[in-house]
């Protein structure tokens, strides 16, 4: 019987999206896209809302009346990534197709996509702390482990920095595990863990006063990545490298609710060795939109530790 293209394609879509949020140290943003509407291709529209603040009741005209607006803003994902594979038809038989494809995709989405997706949130979610410039949002210089300096006290004072500009909801902190390693070796026997959902698994993360965090690989830790476009000469591996005036990032202490991060798969596209015309082999399309943005009103509960001078 021959293979069902089209449920096989629909059944990969699903596995490497929930595999992508799972995965992916930053999969927690995508939680806050819940009401962003996405219609398609690489636009996306987020809802904005303003109110205004309180007024003085009066006891004969009683209530000022107030402004409440929401709008919502497009704003276009400027990710489009995208590979295409091919398995020859005389090493995998029509049976075999769909383990050998899974395999092949699900190493793919681990090795290059999710790293890729998370450097560029986090090197995004750095640069527009940067680029705002806000007085005590951005630290520079520090270097885990250095003499006589306390990542204990470097962690809260990222805390305070977030909280004094008046968000006092959850905090997540990502962090290197050289910093996350210099936390734990101060308070040997007394951090805490915590459980910490993402994608609908939850996990057990050292915390500090309630907020947790989220060991990064460093080789993600970036304030800018270079993706390489798999075509011009040296490129042509695909994938990202860091930046070549990026500096490295220690940790980076955020609001929950502030990143907004959204990744889409366009429709994944399996091509049988009868359909392909380039070649006797299946032949395997994936394409990925995504983006991070931070409104223009949440900048300020973002606070980042660089480990580079200025």
């Amino acid at each position: 019987m021959a293979i069902n293209t089209l449920a096989t394609e629909t059944l990969f879509q699903r596995t490497l999206d929930k595999l992508a949020v799972q995965e992916a140290v930053t999969g927690w943003m995508d939680a806050n896209a819940g009401q962003v509407i996405y219609s398609g291709g690489k636009e996306v529209k987020i809802p904005k809302l303003s109110v205004q603040g309180l007024a003085n009741y009066d006891r004969d005209n009683g209530y000022v009346m107030g402004g409440a607006t929401m709008a919502y803003e497009t704003l276009t994902m400027t990710q489009d990534r995208g590979r295409k594979f091919q398995l020859d038809a005389m090493d995998i038989d029509e049976t075999g197709f769909v383990t050998t494809a899974a395999a092949v995709m699900g190493e793919f989405q681990r090795v290059h996509v999710v790293p890729e997706i998370d450097a560029y949130r986090i090197s995004k979610l750095a640069s527009t702390a940067v680029t705002a410039k806000k007085a005590g949002m951005v630290t520079y210089g520090y270097t885990p482990g250095a003499a006589n300096t306390s990542a204990l006290r470097k962690a809260k004072e990222g805390i305070k920095a977030v909280r004094d500009c008046g968000y006092n909801g959850p905090l997540v902190i990502m962090a290197t595990s050289d910093f996350i390693t210099e936390l734990e070796l101060e308070l040997a026997g007394k951090i805490t863990a915590m459980t910490f959902s993402q994608g609908g698994i939850n996990t057990q993360v050292p915390s500090i006063d309630g907020v947790p965090f989220i060991s990064v690989p460093s080789n993600r830790m970036y304030s800018a990545i270079t993706l390489y476009d798999g075509k011009t000469k040296g490129q042509e591996a695909g994938g990202y490298v860091k930046g070549t005036t990026a500096k490295d990032i220690n940790f980076i202490v955020t609001a929950r609710t502030t990143p907004i991060a959204v990744t889409k798969q366009d429709k994944m596209k399996i091509f049988t060795p009868d359909q392909n015309q380039d070649a006797d082999a299946w032949k395997m399309n994936y394409r990925r939109h995504h983006d991070l943005w931070v409104l223009e009103n949440k900048i300020d509960s973002v606070f980042v530790s660089i480990k580079d001078a200025e």
